[in-house]
């Protein structure tokens, strides 16, 4: 997308908690998140790249990301469908649920840059909040149309078209390849 790098982020964690914390499909088999609290917990932790993170979520904690989860996926739904103003209200719900805000913050050797926690320390406004105002702020462009959900059958796992043209339409290049080589094998029978 290109705003800026933590806005960037904050929309493809987005997209990596829904396809990782929601149940559907995936890739043409149906996918259901990790059982494992400790699995849950490392793909959790994932996402934010703190895949070397030994903290360990509490079921309440991973029910509460999941919830935040499907919240999201909600948003992507909405514009996959064409409906952009109630994916619109469902973000102004989470940024007021959240009490998200912007906050300059300099960590880790980087210069000053925004990040926008909401207002307590709770997991839903942590990850909530980051990720609500990050597709608030393409939901807000001319590139709103850049967030969706996989069209390949039996997947519907979530995306943000990051390409120049903005034609991507798949989750993966799996589901691309998958529905290439099904329209040629269907092709080759005729």
């Amino acid at each position: 997308m290109d705003y800026n790098s933590h806005s960037d982020r904050v929309v493809t964690a987005a997209v990596e908690l829904v396809n990782v914390l929601t149940p559907g499909e995936r890739r043409g088999r149906r996918y259901e998140p990790p059982s494992d609290p400790r699995e849950r917990s490392d793909a959790a932790n994932a996402v934010w790249g703190d895949a070397g993170d030994d903290t360990r979520r509490t079921e309440a904690e991973l029910a509460e990301l999941a919830a935040v989860a499907l919240r999201l996926r909600e948003v992507f739904e909405a514009v996959a469908g064409g409906d952009v103003d109630d994916a619109a209200a469902r973000v102004n719900r989470m940024l007021d649920d959240t009490a998200a805000r912007p906050r300059l913050a300099r960590h880790d050797g980087e210069p000053w840059h925004l990040h926008f926690h909401g207002a307590d320390s709770g997991l839903t406004a942590e990850w909530g909040g980051p990720c609500a105002t990050g597709l608030a702020v393409v939901l807000g462009s001319e590139l709103h149309d850049r967030l969706g959900v996989c069209t390949a059958p039996v997947c519907d796992r979530v995306y943000v078209d990051t390409s120049r043209n903005g034609t991507r339409r798949y989750c993966s290049t799996a589901c691309q390849n998958r529905v290439k080589t099904a329209a040629f094998r269907a092709r080759a029978q005729a």
